[in-house]
């Protein structure tokens, strides 16, 4: 027992130092602004290969969309489309409520009954947010997409491909998205609003704990209260239960060594938020915001995270055990 109690601290003094390393070799301190786009062959180099994010600002300053998309233009102009939205009673929507992975209920509705909720002409239960990742912008509201382009073109340049997805968001500012991570390059445009971003590096990994949970998803009554209706024959999620505006240092000491970056994207700014990066989001009220999702390449540097995923598990298995 002493042995591997050893082993196991070698272990984890091996991934500490593997993160430290990072902050010091490459990793800034704080997401850099960048004032203009850069060449396709520039951000390649400087950003998608070593995997750093940052904020670029004048990137999208023709697009219609930024002085067009006010609530009457988008009411006359997609107003009477039915949407997907994501209902839920506390606005933590795909997150860990209690001991369940808890989906929101999807509900459709006409995009003009989600503004009369945004811009509280009419009161309702719960908290409503239009971010249904399925491309929804050019699958549910193609109307919108002669307002902005369907691709960033030095984007697809730098990646010789186009995104797999194009999304709209449109949020209460109680909508929260709890701390996770994707396997895409996202481009995330803030038309209207700001979005309030906690990022961290795939490299701060062994201090993020994952834990598995019995997935469910919000149900509504006609009461307007809702419940947790498990998944019937539904395998286990995988789910990050620590939630970074106010961590449970007790019950995860490890996330104290964790180094989260924060910032806010504005109106007008687009984030570059690197493939395999945790992150955790929030927004002013009735913010706007449309990403690019392009695929990540599956090569060397996901080998290296998926080595060092299995690790922290191992870990945190040994730790239980």
């Amino acid at each position: 027992m002493v042995v591997m109690a050893d082993g196991l601290d070698v272990l984890k003094t091996c991934l500490r130092h593997f993160s430290e390393e990072a902050r010091e070799l490459y990793l800034n301190k704080h997401v850099p602004y960048l004032e203009c786009p850069p060449s396709p062959l520039e951000f390649y180099r400087e950003w998608i290969g070593p995997n750093k994010p940052c904020i670029i600002r004048n990137a999208f300053n023709h697009w219609p969309a930024l002085c067009r998309w006010s609530p009457a233009y988008l009411r006359e102009r997609v107003g009477s489309k039915v949407i997907s939205v994501a209902v839920t009673p506390n606005g933590y929507a795909d997150a860990v409520c209690g001991d369940r992975f808890v989906m929101p209920e999807e509900r459709h509705m006409p995009f003009s009954s989600v503004l009369d909720i945004m811009e509280r002409k009419v009161e309702s239960e719960g908290v409503f947010y239009v971010q249904k990742q399925c491309s929804n912008l050019t699958e549910e509201l193609p109307e919108l997409t002669e307002d902005l382009e369907t691709h960033i073109p030095w984007m697809s340049e730098a990646l010789g491909k186009k995104p797999d997805a194009v999304n709209f968001w449109l949020g209460d500012s109680a909508a929260v998205t709890s701390l996770h991570k994707d396997h895409y390059e996202n481009l995330y445009c803030v038309i209207t609003g700001e979005k309030h971003f906690i990022l961290i590096p795939p490299s701060d990994r062994p201090f993020i704990p994952y834990e598995l949970y019995q997935p469910a998803t919000f149900s509504q009554g006609e009461d307007g209260t809702f419940e947790v209706v498990d998944e019937q024959n539904a395998d286990k999620v995988p789910w990050i239960p620590v939630d970074p505006l106010s961590p449970d240092y007790e019950r995860y000491p490890e996330y104290r060594q964790a180094r989260p970056l924060s910032c806010t994207v504005r109106a007008g700014e687009m984030l570059f938020l690197p493939a395999l990066w945790f992150h955790h989001v929030r927004q002013s009220h009735g913010c706007i915001a449309v990403n690019f999702w392009y695929d990540m390449e599956f090569d060397i540097k996901y080998n290296y995270f998926q080595l060092l995923d299995s690790l922290s598990r191992a870990v945190g298995q040994l730790e239980k055990d």
